[in-house]
């Protein structure tokens, strides 16, 4: 997978790196002092002043070399090593605060742990950005930075359509140099399952043919255990935790394909699309499960959907186990037999040693706050995230607009959706301040919100390019939104340091947006017919 440019020619040009107004990161740092002086680097010494930092220290020379700058690590106890180095320390700093000072004989980067650590380096390569130089000169000065938010997701979708390891890897990367931190990753739904489950083969190679484009497709397309443990260990190495989505109990169409024992039954335009809550041996299969995606996941959660279920309940009704389940636990509805399964299953999670995390359906199931946690997706019910707060749930906001990123982005562009608008790279920047104004959160309701996510479905989404195509520049605004405080946001010096992200995106073969012309990069097609009109529609069909 291309990274950086190799140089071409030996250069004697040294690029000027201005801590000054031009400093051209992103996302933003909170603050910066310009000093006298210059740092040349045109060979990397990384000094390391704690073993556990050895992974970052790696990481850095690794992109150094790629950069064409020869790099050399060790570890010592000090400072006093000067030259053409980058030294780390660890001090008492808040989680993922970091600084960088660059002196005329050093750049310094401060954490107080690996995260912060990593944040730095960022921050440097960003800096330096050295693709076709020799050699950088970095202007003297102290950057001092901290995120506002401790969730900085993405989610991928792979259900609908599937991309595979070296895209998903490339988005790691992505989001890494932005100070992304959370990669949800969409892994079962009606149209496909992506995980190899050892214990029930027939998940991936049976529920994993077909996609949204080609629901009859033969061929199999899923992760195994092995790509998933390989893909886990790359987003560790850049500091991003990999949530897994396994939904349930609706959503299960390609799951009861696999093994339609288990099936709770759905309608005709969303057939087979729940779990059968009513059978005790449906509880024993998703523990299973549950139980090995626990194993390969190290994250602190399992997010479980808990969604639309809405789309396939009313199956429930007249399934003989289901009413068996309802009189024997005196239920009085089907929603209360919901309720049930999702609470049995919290306590599966529980078990596990993981937090259950799920949309905002969940706030309508009583579920304990203590061990789960909401995203709140519907935007066009800003009640669910007061509710949620007021309830005591940490919460992570990831509204459809304008953090759904299927949504188009440009009002001539002729695929995606929308809902009585769009979600342009504006909003996305400008993303949570007045909707958090509006509800009146209160100091105390602030401490319970993770952070903010963007969603990428992919039911219009069905190349690489279309995916890139939608992702970005959205990215980078959606970094910024995440880690900046609203007092430092600024949209028009926010585009002047797009310019950067937009050659590094060329460099890599990324086709994006460019906001800047909308007709440079006219929009791929999508695999659904084109909107004619704007219309209120549901967000997926």
């Amino acid at each position: 997978m291309k990274k950086h440019r190799l140089p071409l020619l030996l250069l004697l040009l040294f690029v000027l790196t201005d801590l000054s107004g031009q400093l051209r990161v992103i996302p933003k740092p909170l603050r910066v002092q310009e000093e006298t002086g210059e740092f040349l680097l045109q060979k990397g010494k990384i000094v390391y002043t704690a073993p556990e930092l050895r992974e970052e220290a790696f990481f850095l020379a690794e992109w150094l070399v790629r950069a064409g700058i020869p790099t050399q690590t060790s570890v010592q106890a000090g400072m006093r090593t000067p030259g053409n180095i980058v030294l780390f320390k660890v001090t008492s700093y808040a989680p993922e605060e970091y600084s960088v000072r660059i002196t005329p004989d050093r750049v310094l980067i401060e954490a107080s742990d690996r995260p912060g650590i990593f944040n730095g380096i960022q921050t440097l390569l960003q800096l330096i950005d050295n693709r076709e130089q020799q050699a950088v000169r970095l202007k003297c000065g102290l950057i001092q930075d901290r995120p506002r938010y401790a969730w900085r997701g993405f989610m991928l979708d792979e259900a609908r359509h599937f991309f595979g390891k070296q895209k998903v890897m490339q988005l790691l990367d992505r989001m890494a140099y932005y100070k992304l931190n959370r990669f949800h990753w969409h892994l079962t739904d009606e149209q496909g399952w992506r995980i190899e489950i050892t214990n029930y083969p027939l998940l991936a190679a049976k529920g994993g043919q077909g996609t949204w484009s080609d629901p009859d497709g033969t061929e199999a397309k899923y992760y195994t255990q092995e790509d998933i443990r390989e893909i886990v260990a790359y987003a560790a190495r850049r500091h991003i935790e990999v949530i897994p989505e396994i939904d349930m109990p609706g959503h299960a169409t390609a799951a009861n394909k696999a093994y339609p024992e288990y099936s709770g039954g759905g309608t005709p335009e969303h057939p087979e699309f729940t779990f059968n809550v009513g059978k005790e041996e449906t509880y024993t299969y998703l523990t299973a499960i549950l139980r090995e995606v626990a194993a390969l996941f190290p994250s602190r959660y399992l997010h479980l959907g808990g969604d639309e279920v809405a789309y396939g309940i009313r199956a429930w009704e007249t399934d003989p186990a289901v009413q068996a389940l309802m009189s024997r636990e005196g239920l009085a509805s089907v929603k209360e037999a919901e309720r049930y399964f999702m609470r049995r299953m919290s306590d599966t999670v529980d078990r596990l040693g993981k937090v259950l995390i799920g949309w905002d359906e969940l706030l309508d199931l009583e579920m304990d706050p203590s061990r789960t946690e909401i995203m709140w997706w519907r935007h066009d019910r800003p009640q669910n995230l007061k509710r949620s707060l007021e309830e005591g749930y940490h919460t992570v906001m990831c509204p459809r607009r304008p953090l759904y990123f299927d949504f188009i982005q440009h009002q001539e562009h002729k695929w995606g959706r929308v809902w009585s608008g769009f979600c342009p790279l504006e909003d996305v920047y400008a993303f949570p301040d007045k909707e958090l104004a509006k509800l009146e959160i209160s100091p105390k309701q602030q401490q319970l919100i993770r952070g903010i996510q963007a969603n990428l479905w992919t039911e219009r989404v069905h190349t690489e390019k279309r995916l890139d195509f939608m992702v970005f520049p959205r990215l980078c605004a959606l970094a910024e939104a995440g880690w900046c405080a609203p007092e430092n946001k600024d949209f028009a010096d926010f585009e002047r340091r797009l310019q950067d992200a937009y050659s590094l995106l060329d460099t890599e073969g990324i086709y994006y947006f460019d906001h800047r012309d909308p007709q440079r990069h006219p929009e791929p097609e999508g695999c659904n017919p084109p909107r004619k009109k704007e219309v209120p529609m549901d967000f997926r069909d």
